[in-house]
């Protein structure tokens, strides 16, 4: 095996990590959406916004190791971002 098929190997490990993670974080925003008519828990949107630093780290650290380019990082924190944006957007209305 070369250097630069581990390399490759590492850069997919990485970026299906953070897929993963995203997912995770995706599930929960729509997890508050669905519940948002019922209940508000400021507990939930506190681990959101923990849930969402700890992968923007993530994120930061791949980036840094090369094992992801700056682009797609950029690209997997908007998609939540944008997101949880509009979750927030939903509460304040509910209030």
């Amino acid at each position: 095996m070369t250097s630069s098929d581990l390399q490759e190997q590492l850069n997919l490990k990485a970026i299906s990590l953070l897929h993963e993670d995203a997912d995770k974080i995706q599930k929960l925003i729509e997890v508050q959406m669905e519940n948002l008519a019922t209940r508000y828990c400021p507990l939930y949107e506190e681990v959101l916004d923990t849930q969402m630093y700890g992968f923007s780290r993530e994120v930061d650290f791949a980036v840094r190791a090369g094992l992801l380019s700056e682009v797609t990082g950029k690209q997997l924190l908007s998609k939540l971002e944008r997101n949880l944006a509009l979750l927030y957007e939903a509460m304040n209305q509910a209030e």
